[in-house]
């Protein structure tokens, strides 16, 4: 028995602590990562009969800006080279084509015949003012007891592509459809002088008669004072001012009737 206890005794004791066996497992641990980027280097090196292209052979730029500051290059700041000041923007109406001092102008030369027209302003393309003078002249009918918006818009189209064809065949430059449009809405004005009539005192007499024969003649004078200024066609007045005088005699009839 005794023989047995000494080597029961021999055989449990030993100097190997956890403490070594942490050691030698972190030695383990460090041995792996330490082969395993040396394959990694090894594997991302190319060999030294391969091709290797000549973008990679390039030597990496260092970064030279600030934290938070991207660097630029001069063909990048030629892209980047805007204004970005809102006193430099146009404003809002005229990005619209929008001119207030036009209205105005071409509003005193419709209601004043004898003027001279400014053909440079005559030719463009407002419709700012033939609308509101339609609309003008809808409701005005309209509180004269006539619903008659559908042929004021209706005369005003068809009106518009005839005086554009036949423009177009007496002028050598030509016109556009904005311009005829802009030029007829704006000589309509008179028209609701006229409507605006027919709500105070009825027009189906000698004076709605006359007074309904001066606005006719009132529209079709400016709209071929302003259509001869435009387009360059002297002593060609009189022939534009006929159709101009049966477009406005429709909406003539509309107001009286």
């Amino acid at each position: 028995m005794s023989n047995f206890e000494q080597f029961h005794c021999d055989f449990y004791q030993s100097n190997y602590t956890i403490d070594d066996q942490e050691e030698g497992y972190n030695s383990y641990g460090s041995s792996e990562n330490l082969s395993a980027r040396r394959k990694c280097q090894i594997g991302d090196q190319p060999p030294s009969n391969a091709f290797v292209p000549s973008e990679m052979l390039l030597p990496s730029q260092s970064y030279m800006g600030q934290i938070l500051q991207p660097t630029y290059s001069p063909n990048t700041l030629s892209h980047l080279s805007y204004t970005d000041g809102f006193d430099e923007e146009p404003p809002l109406l005229e990005e619209l084509g929008i001119n207030f001092e036009h209205i105005w102008q071409k509003t005193l030369t419709v209601l004043n015949p004898m003027k001279p027209a400014d053909g440079s302003i005559m030719n463009e393309t407002d419709l700012t003012g033939p609308m509101v003078f339609c609309l003008a002249l809808g409701a005005t009918l309209l509180l004269a007891g006539k619903v008659h918006f559908g042929y004021v818009y209706g005369v005003s189209a068809i009106g518009c592509l005839a005086i554009h064809a036949l423009l177009n065949l007496m002028s050598i430059s030509g016109v556009s459809h904005g311009c005829v449009a802009s030029v007829l809405g704006y000589c309509l004005l008179p028209m609701v002088i006229l409507s605006t009539s027919a709500v105070v005192f009825s027009l189906q007499g000698i004076l709605g008669t006359l007074l309904a024969l001066f606005i006719i003649g009132w529209c079709s004078l400016s709209a071929s004072k302003i259509f001869t200024s435009a387009l360059a066609m002297e002593g060609q007045q009189l022939l534009i001012a006929y159709p101009c005088a049966l477009l406005y005699g429709l909406f003539a009839l509309l107001a009286v009737f």
